[in-house]
């Protein structure tokens, strides 16, 4: 770690540490304000097992399952132990497991499993974990329900060069796409006049996902060295892919046997912390016939984009797991049932509901970047993911014990982070998760 990021670290820790009574009172207002919403119990109570602890998207869907009446048990990894949502109201148990992929982690989950007599297990996945939760299903399988997809299903989709031949496959629109292996394939690939193309990891790349270098018929000498640049290799492959200039989409879905039961579209960015539900018909029905033409069941999250140059819609990749856009159904009450339930219709955020953001990164944005009145407006309409006044410590601990934790243990190891993301709960790393 430089000098300049030991600064950085120190500062970020300093300032959370200013905000304490900012948070305590904020706490307080809503506590005071809201209380315990109201709702029906699940006929067939349940106990649930939730990964991905260190999450805002986990913590929502404990908060839904709980409110309907199952016991939720939430996991995570040893690194992320100090969850500001262990400490939820909705979590009846946290166990800390080996990290995705490490020997011993389907294990672990097996004995969880066993020992909390779990239901239903809803992997609540990082990009790093969802093909590692896929795997456990041959342990998991004779002793609980796995609500993902299985090892060859998650692979085929977490590939972005493979999704997209599939989805082609469908009839249904995706980018033009070559999968690279060789940084040659790029030198030697003939870039259709007019046309862009962007580079893009097929494994998940925290910070390199970022990169959107462009590429074309007009730029061979910066298309040379961005593919050499990159590390490309078969063991490493990378998609080519045709960028197109538009609005930009995500989604979350979940599906039970092809039938999807719960759906939430927004506007995305690169860097998604504000949402709220829009109706995209043609979105929508792109999801509809993709998942059924599946047939799987899990949680699958797509991103798209609408052209600019002819409107149609065109899917970019596909996530297998679950989205942020989870935090729209905050205030529905049929969550756990169209999670749970075979054949519960579609349903979708509440028409009223007030759209999410994250409090802290919002203030960044105050503070940093033009166009505060549009923040202002954002605060003001929406709601934060985290807080909640019948369930106030998770918003307290991840602001003042989870994110302090990451960030003293990242000045022990003299490590290095580009972002604090608040809804992951997690520091941006290189190699990070």
């Amino acid at each position: 770690m430089t000098a300049s990021g030991t600064l950085r670290t120190v500062a970020a820790l300093t300032g959370l540490a200013a905000t304490v009574p900012l948070d305590l009172a904020a706490v307080a207002v809503v506590a005071l304000r809201s209380g315990r919403p109201a709702t029906e119990p699940s006929p067939r109570p349940r106990t649930v097992l939730l990964t991905g602890g260190k999450m805002t998207k986990s913590l929502q869907l404990a908060r839904s399952f709980h409110l309907a009446g199952h016991r939720v048990v939430l996991a995570e990894s040893v690194r992320y132990r100090w969850s500001g949502h262990r400490f939820s109201r909705a979590v009846d148990r946290f166990h800390i497991v080996p990290e995705p992929g490490a020997p011993g982690y389907a294990q672990a989950l097996l004995d969880i499993v066993l020992r909390e007599r779990v239901d239903v297990f809803v992997p609540v996945a990082s990009p790093a974990a969802s093909v590692h939760d896929a795997d456990a299903r041959s342990l998991l399988d004779k002793h609980c329900e796995v609500l993902h997809g299985d090892g060859d299903t998650v692979r085929l989709l977490d590939d972005k060069s493979r999704f997209s031949e599939y989805a082609a496959s469908l009839g249904l629109r995706v980018p033009d796409w070559r999968r690279i292996t060789d940084p040659s394939q790029v030198e030697e690939f003939e870039f259709p006049p007019g046309r862009e193309y962007i580079l893009k990891r097929i494994a998940y790349d925290p910070v390199g996902r970022m990169d959107l270098t462009r590429l074309s018929a007009d730029t061979p000498e910066r298309n040379s060295a961005t593919a050499r640049s990159r590390g490309i290799s078969e063991d490493d492959p990378f998609i080519l892919q045709e960028f197109i200039t538009g609005r930009e989409y995500c989604t979350h879905g979940t599906v039970r046997d092809g039938h999807l039961q719960v759906y939430g579209c927004c506007r995305s960015s690169a860097f998604q912390v504000n949402y709220e539900m829009v109706d995209h018909p043609a979105v929508r029905e792109w999801v509809t016939t993709f998942v059924s033409a599946l047939g799987a069941s899990g949680q699958l999250s797509f991103d798209f984009i609408e052209s600019a140059r002819d409107g149609e819609v065109y899917a970019i990749e596909c996530n297998p797991r679950t989205h942020s856009a989870i935090t729209m159904f905050h205030d529905h009450p049929d969550v756990a049932a169209a999670y749970l339930d075979d054949g519960h219709p579609v349903i979708e955020p509440l028409a009223g509901s007030r759209p999410t953001y994250w409090t802290y990164h919002e203030a960044w944005r105050l503070l940093t970047a033009s166009g505060r009145a549009d923040r202002l407006r954002s605060i003001l309409a929406g709601k934060d993911a985290i807080l909640t006044g019948w369930d106030p410590l998770p918003y307290l601990l991840v602001h003042h014990l989870q994110i302090p934790s990451l960030l003293i243990d990242n000045l022990v190891r003299r490590g290095s982070w580009s972002r604090i993301d608040f809804n992951i709960g997690k520091l941006v790393e290189n190699g990070g998760d």
